[in-house]
């Protein structure tokens, strides 16, 4: 056996022409391995239907363009006769381009040839949903040299050389723990983090039981940090918000120095104490203290695009704050002193 390493040298690899990244909803679900992961009985499969048939009859989600493609669903906790009646509730004419199975090999056990089989018959699919991957596994658990890390990493792997090899996209749901992370939710993830690191995009859908309300949170390689606002209605997932990284930062500035912008509208200059800042701005809900950290933190991102610069100096026991509105090329006197 041959084992050298197959390289290729960075000239080269920047000068081959490469497809780009396919996507089934457009900056949502890629080719490659997706992992949903939600508690129980919060509607993952009313999702996953909806979102089957939106793809096989082409139709956007929420808002986003699909590939119109076959489609393959396991719908492995269902009867033939449950998902007929969901369809009913979902559509007055089902495409004849979505397929069902109810029963399945497991991974190592005849999955993979399965889907092989179905994906040679029928090469215009592009989506394989799989709910769930718990029903696709054996009951191995931690046990074996590999442990629980090694073999979550290496089922999920195993569905990815799948999906990576005819260029689709395999979405696989899967369950939260019962006890969850207050720090990082994808760590709620059912199993150990060898599933989430195998995964090409993750999903976390979480819903309070009391209300129709819940939140999609996305991460991937692929795929931009983002998080939906989802409102359940007549049985489908319908958006209320979408926010991207970049929105989700901007919510995470503090108001204040927004309204230190504000402040400035009118004024070319303003010298004083923090405190004296927040008497003129009249200020309750800020410290002087939290004034300094916010400013030194955040000046850059928020008060330098808008045309104000900021500078601080120590005079005795006080601190000065300068701020300097400026247009155009007023920015070339920065250098003079406070």
């Amino acid at each position: 056996m041959n084992n050298k390493l197959k390289t290729v040298d960075a000239e080269t690899l920047l000068s081959t022409p490469m497809s780009k990244t396919m996507f089934i909803v457009d900056g949502l679900i890629s080719q490659g391995v997706n992992v949903i992961s939600g508690a129980s009985k919060i509607g993952k499969s009313w999702l996953m239907l909806w979102l089957g048939l939106q793809v096989a009859q082409g139709n956007s989600i929420w808002g986003l363009p699909t590939l119109q493609c076959d489609v393959l669903y396991l719908s492995l906790e269902d009867t033939q006769r449950r998902i007929k009646d969901r369809l009913y509730n979902l559509t007055d004419s089902a495409p004849d381009n979505l397929y069902f199975a109810v029963t399945s090999g497991l991974i190592g056990g005849g999955l993979e040839e399965q889907i092989t089989d179905f994906l040679t018959e029928h090469s215009a699919t592009k989506l394989v949903i799989i709910d769930t991957l718990q029903k696709v596994r054996d009951s191995k658990g931690s046990a074996g040299k590999a442990g629980m890390y090694g073999n979550d990493y290496d089922d999920i792997s195993s569905i990815k050389r799948i999906a990576d090899g005819f260029n689709i996209a395999i979405l696989l749901v899967h369950h939260l723990r019962k006890l969850q992370d207050s720090d990082d939710p994808f760590n709620d993830v059912s199993g150990s983090t060898g599933i989430i690191g195998a995964a090409d995009t993750n999903f976390i859908l979480r819903r309070k039981r009391s209300g129709n309300a819940a939140t999609l949170l996305v991460s991937g390689r692929d795929v931009e940090y983002q998080e939906l606002t989802l409102q359940f209605n007549d049985l489908v997932w319908e958006l209320v918000e979408r926010k991207n990284s970049e929105d989700i930062h901007k919510a995470e500035l503090p108001k204040f120095l927004f309204r230190v912008v504000d402040f400035m509208e009118c004024r070319t200059e303003w010298v004083g104490t923090a405190t004296e800042l927040l008497t003129e701005m009249k200020e309750q809900e800020v410290t002087p203290n939290m004034v300094t950290k916010y400013l030194g933190q955040f000046t850059y991102e928020v008060l330098e695009p808008l045309g104000i610069e900021y500078r601080t100096k120590r005079t005795g026991k006080s601190r000065l704050i300068k701020f300097l509105r400026r247009d155009g090329d007023d920015a070339n006197d920065a250098g003079i002193a406070i």
